[in-house]
């Protein structure tokens, strides 16, 4: 019998640099990260010194290459890191997630040489912040609804940027900005309105540098979950950007930001997997220490249906991520896509670190709902990763359309 692509079976084996890479992350995360969580979770404060030392052991751009600043490894690396450092704290790995997966993906596949050199490389070391901006107030999964506008100059030179952007994650620290907004054939200065898609083939992708005139930072967004990671609208009034700093071609940009968004929910998929193990394993250790009528709670058959059925959703995870961690490795070296693989596993991980964190608060009873605990930040943390990178809706219309036909 012949195995199909979409059937063909996982061989994936950690080398021994995954496995090194591995425990040094966890030590790191367990160490420097987890015990300032909650304080971070509590204050909304941007961990900034947990960046730059993320950064100075490769991890804020372990996938781009040692020449552009990079760690100059594999999206297994990359999968890794997110699920040690989110089972710490996903704060912080929304960060690592937003550099490695959104900001300099988008610059290593599309930019130039001189692009990739001075965007990527401030970024990766962790010198810098980086961030990705495509949604608007009135734009989330319908891209093609912007309303923001670049205009070219007379001269030719510069596109004059206007509009707002939101849900920005890590603007309000930001020095770089992959910017996804509304250009024209005509350079129409009205801005466009949704046409049942047809606007996606305006939208262009620009390399912003928050420190020029015309950028600022709106509010920063009060958020349920993972308050660590500063969100916030970004502003554009007359900002100047030189054409130099187009990325990829004009018209390319809804291109470029669905391709970099394949990427995004791999690591969103290992976050959400993070999420659920740190509550997976805080669940195991107090149903075996906790005693009810005599007996730890763990020998109760119906605690013992929860730890199964928690460690099985896991499991099932890992499974797809490595298989999209297969498929994005194959085609990187193909020039193929990965998308189906990747939104299983981002629609699967992300659901499944819902029913984990919502099962072990419920093992956990009263203290599970106490902040004296980390169960309730999990299960707060846990339900940003079914909104962002694509909502469990989008994510099930893009499975379902792949597979009949309907791209």
């Amino acid at each position: 019998m012949v195995l199909s692509e979409q059937v063909r079976p996982l061989s994936l084996a950690l080398t021994e640099e995954h496995e090194m890479l591995l425990a040094a992350v966890r030590d790191f995360a367990q160490r420097e990260i987890a015990p300032v969580a909650a304080e971070f979770d509590e204050s909304g404060e941007f961990p900034l010194d947990t960046v730059r030392k993320m950064g100075a052991m490769g991890l804020m751009g372990i996938e781009m290459p040692e020449e552009y600043g990079g760690a100059g490894m594999d999206t297994l690396a990359h999968v890794l890191t997110m699920i040690e450092i989110a089972k710490a704290d996903a704060s912080h790995s929304t960060i690592l997630s937003v550099n490695n997966s959104l900001y300099c993906n988008g610059i290593l596949w599309f930019g130039t040489e001189a692009q990739k050199r001075e965007w990527i490389s401030p970024v990766a070391s962790g010198e810098q912040v980086g961030a990705y901006s495509l949604t608007e107030p009135m734009s989330g999964s319908d891209a093609g609804n912007m309303a923001s506008r670049a205009m070219l100059n007379d001269a030719g030179s510069h596109y004059i940027i206007n509009g707002r952007k939101s849900w920005v994650t890590s603007a309000p620290y930001a020095d770089r900005i992959v910017l996804f907004t509304m250009t024209a054939a005509d350079n129409s200065p009205r801005p466009p309105h949704s046409d049942g898609g047809k606007n996606h083939r305006n939208i262009t992708a620009f390399l912003i540098d928050t420190e020029q005139p015309g950028f600022s930072r709106g509010k920063t967004e009060p958020k349920l979950g993972i308050r660590a990671s500063a969100t916030s609208e970004i502003i554009f009034e007359d900002y100047h950007c030189p054409v130099e700093n187009v990325l990829g071609s004009v018209g390319q940009g809804f291109k470029i930001a669905m391709t970099v968004l394949d990427a995004g929910r791999i690591g969103i998929a290992a976050q959400a997997l993070g999420i659920a193990e740190a509550a997976y394993e805080a669940a195991l250790i107090y149903a075996r220490e906790r005693e009810a009528f005599g007996a730890p709670i763990g020998s109760y058959q119906m605690i013992q249906q929860k730890i199964a059925d928690m460690k099985t959703r896991i499991e099932a995870g890992r499974a797809l991520i490595y298989q999209a961690v297969i498929a994005k490795e194959r085609a990187l070296a193909s020039g193929g896509r990965y998308t189906t693989e990747a939104s299983m596993a981002k629609l699967f991980c992300s659901e499944a670190a819902a029913f984990v964190t919502d099962e072990a608060l419920q093992i956990h009873g009263g203290m599970g709902y106490s902040k004296e605990m980390p169960l309730e930040r999990y299960y707060r943390d846990a339900r940003i990763t079914r909104i962002y990178e694509g909502t469990s809706e989008i994510q099930r219309m893009v499975i379902a359309r792949r597979e009949l036909g309907l791209r």
